[in-house]
């Protein structure tokens, strides 16, 4: 009976060890460093896929930014060319180069040491079109800009259209987003009811 009893002990014994119940100090610190080195694997395994998908949420975040920054300063330069009459030439020349420095630098006056709203914006991508200026808006009809007749007694209204157009927006070049080094955003335009 000793002997069975005996058996059964060191079976205990071994099955206990086994569990890492009765296990050394050694053998526990061995099985948590088997284990740093398994977490360390696992995190660098899934590190990857959330850097992308940080790195290309901060990248397309920015673009959209800056299209709404565009998009926002040609609506307040074809609010403030809409005051002009474009029938008289000088006084709306000159408020059309007023609506592209607001269009660039959001304000009416171009300073060369301004930074422009958004990087890489200059007054040669903001077209203003009106029906006697349809050619600098290239795919633009003249009756896309035709005085519209808003019946008798009440006149006709005069359109104003600002777009900027071949605005190239610059990616930060962040690795693995699958962007480019720039993005080309399509022609942004407004168009406003004139005097």
């Amino acid at each position: 009976m000793s002997t069975k009893r005996t058996i059964r002990t060191i079976r205990t014994i071994r099955t206990i060890r086994l569990m890492g119940l009765g296990a050394s100090r050694y053998q526990r610190q061995r099985r948590r460093q088997r284990q740093r080195g398994a977490a360390a694997v696992e995190f660098s395994l899934v590190l990857i896929p959330l850097l992308i998908l940080a790195f290309g949420i901060v990248e397309y975040g920015r673009a959209i930014y800056h299209y709404d920054i565009v998009a926002k300063s040609v609506r307040a330069a074809s609010r403030f060319v809409a005051a002009y009459d474009p029938s008289d030439s000088t006084s709306f020349s000159d408020a059309a180069m007023q609506a592209r420095c607001l269009a660039v630098f959001g304000k009416t006056t171009c300073d060369t040491d301004a930074a422009p709203l958004a990087p890489g914006l200059t007054t040669s991508h903001i077209k203003i079109c009106t029906r006697a200026s349809v050619a600098q808006c290239p795919d633009l009809r003249t009756t896309d800009v035709q005085n519209v007749a808003t019946g008798t007694g009440t006149g006709t209204i005069q359109l104003v259209v600002v777009r900027i157009e071949g605005y190239q927006f610059g990616f930060l070049g962040l690795p693995l987003t699958g962007a480019g080094t720039s993005l080309q955003f399509n022609a942004i335009s407004s168009v406003m009811r004139g005097i």
